[in-house]
């Protein structure tokens, strides 16, 4: 049964198991991934020790969270720009730099928001 086709319960284990996959594969070929996802890891305790009210830590830990979740769309279009050529294209490394932009503005969220609460 495709995807697509599956309905209901079915259809949410599959969206589980394909996103299974998909943090695999970000695990396994991205390097900043992997890096974001280990800042995470410690900076998950940290803005729990440091955050005074349960806001305050939610943001810290929410604006890491952002970073990986842009360092995951950032990697799927960079997937897509390989996928269709290699060769040097505007379009493609106007998309790859958009997205490496949106993930430096993520840092910068970060950044700012760790900032204002923690000082």
């Amino acid at each position: 049964m495709a995807y697509q086709e599956a309905k209901g319960i079915k259809r949410l284990i599959n969206a589980c198991i394909f996103s299974a996959a998909g943090y695999k594969a970000a695990w396994q070929n991205e390097e900043a991934f992997r890096l974001e996802v280990i800042i995470l890891a410690v900076s998950t305790p940290l803005a729990l020790w440091l955050g005074q009210t349960t806001v305050e830590k939610l943001l810290l830990i929410g604006s890491v969270v952002l970073v990986v979740l842009v360092e995951l769309l950032n990697s799927a279009v960079e997937a897509v720009v390989d996928r269709v050529g290699l060769e040097h294209h505007e379009l493609s490394g106007r998309a790859k730099d958009i997205g490496s932009a949106a993930v430096n503005a993520s840092l910068i969220w970060a950044a700012i928001t760790w900032a204002a609460i923690l000082i």
